[in-house]
């Protein structure tokens, strides 16, 4: 073999440095290529399976916009008594001072209860068959469940009794803040049936929002001259003072 063909056949180190960055770069792309497409189709199988979460259509009320709480007692005048007065003399005698000469020892005198039952004879009248005035029971107004997100009302419910939540020790001492949206359900009577946390700035205030707007009192929504059901968004505020 002449000298020609040895330094054709010559394969040395920087043959093998040349191709090694070449062939190490080819190999590091290969490699974020296929981590790349494994963790996206992971992401985004995560993706596709997740669900829309549920779009919440309500009505917020704000503290100026709510009113003066109307009496929620309602007088009634009680039903009168008719008495009769005595159209005819008492056949009982009426005791009249007179001197002992003339007391007559067989006549007889009624007691005071048999004076008072016939000089004030009371009727009956109202209180039985005949009458005008009928005894009702208390009706119970019965709910059907909960209310749809949004429901058309004549007149929004009014607060009637507020209640602010405790605030929690831990946030008080970690100088936290923040605020919770609760959206109540209030019944046709007025009172609060459910409470969810819709929003909220930190979890650790939830629990404390919702036992507290469990004891609000409102005024039952008004719609068609009847209480209707109804969803009410309340704010609750935690504040330090300074």
């Amino acid at each position: 073999m002449d000298k020609t063909a040895t330094l054709k056949l010559h394969y040395g180190m920087q043959e093998l440095r040349a191709l090694s960055a070449r062939y190490s770069g080819f190999a590091l792309t290969l490699a974020v290529l296929i981590h790349l497409s494994v963790i996206g189709g992971y992401y985004l199988a995560e993706y596709l399976a997740q669900e829309d979460e549920p779009v919440y259509t309500m009505r917020i009320m704000k503290y100026t916009e709510l009113g003066p709480p109307p009496s929620i007692m309602h007088t009634e005048s009680a039903p009168q008594l008719a008495i009769m007065s005595s159209t005819a003399k008492p056949t009982i005698g009426v005791p009249v001072p007179v001197p002992d000469a003339e007391v007559s020892p067989e006549h007889t005198f009624a007691t005071q209860q048999e004076m008072s039952q016939q000089m004030n004879p009371v009727s009956l009248e109202g209180f039985g068959g005949d009458g005008g005035v009928k005894i009702e029971q208390d009706i119970r107004i019965e709910d059907d469940g909960p209310p749809p997100d949004f429901v058309p009302v004549e007149k929004q419910p009014v607060v009637v009794k507020e209640v602010k939540p405790v605030y929690p020790d831990l946030a008080q001492r970690a100088n936290m803040e923040g605020t919770v949206w609760v959206k109540i359900w209030v019944d046709k009577e007025g009172k609060p049936r459910k409470a969810v946390v819709i929003k909220s700035d930190a979890e650790i205030f939830n629990e404390v929002a919702v036992n507290a707007a469990m004891q609000w009192v409102f005024t039952p929504a008004i719609m068609n001259d009847g209480p209707v059901a109804v969803w009410v968004a309340i704010p609750f505020k935690f504040k330090l003072k300074n």
